[in-house]
C-alpha cells in the first residue's frame, strides 16, 4: 500500500478549495450556491487528478455529502416555514410589542435571545435549530436582520462540544481511546469557556461598541460563570448534562434579572445603536391585535417538546434507538487511502432529530393562528411562496458545501492537510494549531462532532510520534476549535440568511463571524500552549 504524498504541492490543493470559498463569499461576495458549486469542482478535479481517487469514489462523497446536507436541511426547511407562518400572521410585531411591556432594554433582551436562549436550544437540540429559531425572533424585536444571524451564530457557538445531549464528546471517545477523561473533559471545558465570554462582550460591542460592553459587563459576567463555570464543574460529573443544566440555570437567572428595575427600563444606548431598526412611535402606528404569549405560543410548544423528549435522558434514549441511513461501498484511492462500507452511514433518528419538533411546531402554528383570525385566504400561498424564494439557494448551497466536505475526505485531502501542519510543526506549535485544525473541520462540515471524528486519530497518531505532546492537551484544542468553528461554517451561515430572508448578504455575515472567530481561537490556542508547558505530558 503506498502512503499518501505530503508535499506542498498536494497540501496546497488540499487546501485551495477552503480558501476558493472564503475569498468566494466574503470577498467577491458571490452566493453560496454559486461559490460552493465551484468549490466543489475544484475539489472533485483535484481528487480525481492529482489524488488518483476514481470515479467511485468521488461519486462515493457526493452520496454521503448529500445525505449529510438532507440532515440539516431537515432544520433548515421546518425553519422557513415556521418563520413565514408567523411572519404571515403577525406575530412578530406582537412579539416585540409584548416583550417591550415587560423591558425596553434592549441589550438585555438581545443578550437574552441571542446569547442565553440561542445556548439553551444548542443544548437541548442542536444541528442549527438555534441559529434557525433565534435569528426571526431578533429580527421580531427589531434587529436588523444581518445582524440578527450574526449573533445566535457566535452566541451558540461554545456551546457545540457538549450540546445536544454532549453528542460531540460520545462521538470523540467512540474514535479514540482516552486514557485521562476526566483531564480532557476539564480542559475542554476551560477552553470553552473561552468562546463563551467573548461572545457576550462581542454581542454587547456589536450593540453599542464599548458603551454596550459596559452597560452588559455584569450580565455577561454572571452568565457566563453559570455557562463556563458550570459545565466545567459538570464535565467531572455528568458530561452528558453538562451543557444542558448550566444554559437551563442561565435562563431561569436571566428571568430573575430580568426583574430588577435595571433591564426594565430604556437606556440611551438603543438611540446609539445601529444594529436596531429605526421604528416609528407614533399613536397612529398599526399596533398587534394579539398578545405576547399568544403570539408566542409555536415557540413555547417548541421548547416544551424540545425539553421532554430531548433533555430527559431516558426518553431521549429511547427514541433515539429509531434510525435510518444509507449504506455506502468501501473506496480507495490510487495511493491506498481507504474509505470502510457503511451499512447505515449517519443515520438520522427522525424521532429525535430537531426538525421533527420545529415541524409539530409549524403545524400547530398554522392552525393556532388560523383559528385565532390571523390568516386571509392567500395566506397559505403566501406561505409556501416565502418558503420556497428562500429554501431553494440555500438548499443547493449546503449541499455543494458538504458534498465538497466529503469528496475532499473521501480522497485523503482532508488527512493531507491536517498532516501536513503536523509535519511542519514543533510540538507546543501543534497544540496550538489543533484548535485551527477544529475550526478547519467545522467549517467544512458544520458540525462540531464531524470536526472530531476526522482529526481526532490524527491527533492521536500524531501524540504517539512526539513524547512531548499530551492526547488530553490536543483533543481539548480540536474540540474547543470545532465549536468556534460553528460560527463561521457556510453551510450555518447560510441557514441564518436563509430563515432571515437575506438572499445575497452572505458576505456581510461571515465578516463579524470570522471576527469572533479569529479572537476566539487565539486565545484558546494560547491557553492550551501555556497548558502544554505548565501540564506537560
Amino acid at each position: 500500500m503506498e502512503e499518501l504524498p505530503v508535499d506542498f504541492l498536494h497540501w496546497g490543493v488540499a487546501v485551495l478549495p477552503l480558501v476558493l470559498l472564503l475569498i468566494m463569499l466574503v470577498v467577491l461576495k458571490w452566493s453560496g450556491q454559486l461559490a460552493g458549486g465551484v468549490a466543489l469542482a475544484v475539489a472533485a478535479a483535484s481528487a480525481f487528478l492529482l489524488y488518483e481517487a476514481p470515479l467511485d469514489n468521488v461519486a462515493v462523497g457526493v452520496g454521503q455529502g448529500l445525505w449529510d446536507a438532507f440532515f440539516i436541511l431537515l432544520v433548515v426547511w421546518p425553519a422557513l416555514l415556521l418563520y413565514q407562518t408567523t411572519k404571515e400572521a403577525g406575530a412578530f410585531t406582537a412579539i416585540r410589542e409584548g416583550i417591550q411591556e415587560h423591558s425596553r432594554n434592549y441589550l438585555f433582551l438581545i443578550l437574552a435571545f441571542g446569547w442565553v436562549f440561542a445556548s439553551f436550544l444548542q443544548g437541548i437540540a442542536g444541528f442549527g435549530a438555534p441559529i434557525a429559531v433565534v435569528a426571526p425572533l431578533l429580527i421580531g424585536l427589531g434587529v436588523k436582520p444581518v445582524t440578527a444571524v450574526v449573533i445566535p451564530l457566535i452566541g451558540h457557538a461554545w456551546a457545540n462540544m457538549f450540546g445536544t445531549l454532549a453528542v460531540g464528546w460520545i462521538a470523540t471517545i467512540n474514535v479514540i481511546e482516552l486514557q485521562e477523561q476526566s483531564l480532557t473533559l476539564l480542559y475542554t471545558g476551560i477552553l470553552l469557556w473561552i468562546p463563551n465570554i467573548i461572545a457576550g462582550f462581542m454581542i454587547c460591542w456589536l450593540f453599542a461598541k464599548w458603551k454596550g460592553v459596559k452597560e452588559g459587563f455584569w450580565v455577561v459576567i454572571i452568565i457566563s460563570a453559570i455557562h463556563g463555570g458550570g459545565q466545567v464543574a459538570l464535565t467531572q460529573i455528568n458530561p452528558t448534562l453538562s451543557n444542558f443544566v448550566p444554559a437551563a440555570v442561565a435562563l431561569g437567572v436571566l428571568f430573575l434579572m430580568a426583574r430588577r428595575d435595571k433591564y426594565k427600563e430604556k437606556t440611551d444606548l438603543e438611540d446609539e445603536s445601529d444594529i436596531l431598526e429605526e421604528s416609528d412611535s407614533d399613536d397612529d402606528e398599526p399596533k398587534a391585535d394579539m398578545g405576547l404569549h399568544k403570539a408566542f405560543m409555536p415557540y413555547y410548544v417548541l421548547t416544551g417538546l424540545s425539553i421532554l423528549m430531548l433533555g430527559i435522558p431516558f426518553i431521549h434514549d429511547f427514541l433515539d434507538q429509531f434510525e435510518f441511513g444509507p449504506p455506502f461501498p468501501a473506496v480507495e484511492t490510487g495511493y491506498g487511502f481507504e474509505q470502510e462500507a457503511e451499512e447505515a452511514y449517519s443515520p438520522i433518528a427522525p424521532l429525535t432529530h430537531p426538525g421533527m419538533y420545529l415541524f409539530i411546531s409549524v403545524i400547530f402554528g398554522y392552525f393556532w393562528y388560523k383559528k385565532s383570525g390571523k390568516y386571509n385566504n392567500k395566506a397559505g400561498k403566501d406561505i409556501l411562496t416565502g418558503f420556497k424564494d428562500n429554501a431553494v439557494g440555500a438548499s443547493l448551497a449546503i449541499s455543494a458545501f458538504l458534498t465538497m466536505t466529503q469528496v475532499l475526505e473521501n480522497s485523503g485531502q482532508t488527512t493531507v492537510l491536517a498532516l501536513g501542519i503536523a509535519e511542519v510543526s514543533p510540538p507546543a506549535v501543534y497544540v496550538a494549531l489543533a484548535s485551527l485544525i477544529g475550526v478547519i473541520g467545522s467549517f467544512m462540515t458544520s458540525s462540531n462532532t464531524s470536526s472530531n471524528i476526522l482529526f481526532s486519530p490524527l491527533h492521536g497518531s500524531v501524540s504517539q510520534t512526539m513524547d512531548e505532546l499530551r492526547l488530553s492537551h490536543l483533543i481539548a484544542a480540536q474540540s474547543a476549535g470545532g465549536a468556534i468553528g460553528n460560527s463561521i461554517s457556510p453551510a450555518n451561515v447560510i441557514l441564518g440568511t436563509s430563515t432571515a430572508g437575506l438572499k445575497g448578504k452572505d458576505a456581510e455575515v461571515f465578516k463579524p463571524t470570522l471576527l469572533f472567530s479569529l479572537i476566539s481561537v487565539f486565545f484558546v490556542a494560547l491557553l492550551s500552549v501555556v497548558f502544554h508547558f505548565v501540564f506537560p505530558g
